[in-house]
């Protein structure tokens, strides 16, 4: 599990999600279990601590 430290950063990644850019050039996180569309970040860049899609891990949240 991510924790963040209030330091500007987060140790560890979030687990259970990942996250995609799309057309428009904003990036969108998804839910692994699921398949569910979840947020998408209104500010410039990615989501910190969350992994790319496809992210080629074999875990057992997808």
């Amino acid at each position: 599990m991510a924790t963040n430290t209030g330091e500007g950063y987060r140790k560890g990644s979030v687990t259970g999600r990942t996250q995609m850019e799309r057309k428009d050039g904003t990036h969108q996180k998804r839910d692994e279990r699921t398949g569910e569309f979840m947020e998408v970040k209104q500010s410039e860049g990615k989501f910190k601590g969350v992994a790319k899609e496809p992210d080629g891990r074999d875990t057992g949240n997808s």
